[in-house]
């Protein structure tokens, strides 16, 4: 969890349209993807994976922006929010210990919510920020908080804040110890054969 800002009170109801994926064990999925021509080699494109947060589930402690609340971000608000997703940066801070919008080190090009977790794919631009590689690759130890603009809470008296809807603005990577979620994750995915996600149209 990280930034939010304009925090409102309001419900939204489901978007509709959108087509449902469903698992071998009846669970429904949503996902969505960019297609990026692939380049073998390509210097300044490492992927990466991870864990931003877990859906329909209380966060472990109160992120910034959200007035010493706990939050719990719908599933449903997360599934109409994953178009927001697409093309957003993640970014990092020096210490790692939370967000530094300024400081851009790759793009999401992938998400999907799947069970109680929001899972994002994408690149970090590693040649231009030669330092995170060494750090990142600390089995275990990196998570994701994300950023939001226009977070709608469905009872702003309520000791854990329900959000309703939001909008997507980035990511960042941490320590899975700062993140308000701790089960949140982050690694490099080396090239050991492709996996692609579905594609919601």
């Amino acid at each position: 969890m990280g930034h939010a800002e304009g925090i409102h009170r309001r419900s939204f109801g489901q978007v509709p349209g959108r087509d449902d994926l469903r698992s071998a064990t009846g669970l429904q999925m949503r996902a969505m993807a960019v297609e990026f021509p692939e380049v073998h080699g390509h210097p300044n494109r490492l992927p990466f994976e991870g864990v931003l947060t877990l859906v329909d589930v209380a966060s472990d402690k109160a992120p910034s922006g959200a007035r010493g609340h706990r939050v719990v971000l719908t599933r449903e608000a997360a599934e109409a929010a994953l178009p927001s997703l697409m093309g957003m940066a993640v970014d990092y801070k020096a210490g790692w210990d939370g967000h530094d919008a300024r400081q851009k080190c790759g793009i999401i090009t992938a998400a999907e919510v799947d069970g109680k977790r929001l899972t994002v794919a994408g690149y970090l631009f590693a040649r231009d920020f030669p330092e995170m590689e060494s750090k990142i690759q600390v089995e275990g130890a990196m998570g994701m908080s994300y950023e939001l603009a226009d977070a709608h809470v469905a009872d702003m008296r309520a000791p854990v804040w329900t959000l309703t809807r939001a909008t997507f603005t980035g990511a960042a990577i941490l320590l899975r110890e700062k993140a308000a979620y701790r089960s949140t994750s982050f690694r490099v995915r080396r090239p050991v054969g492709s996996r692609r996600m579905a594609v919601v149209r």
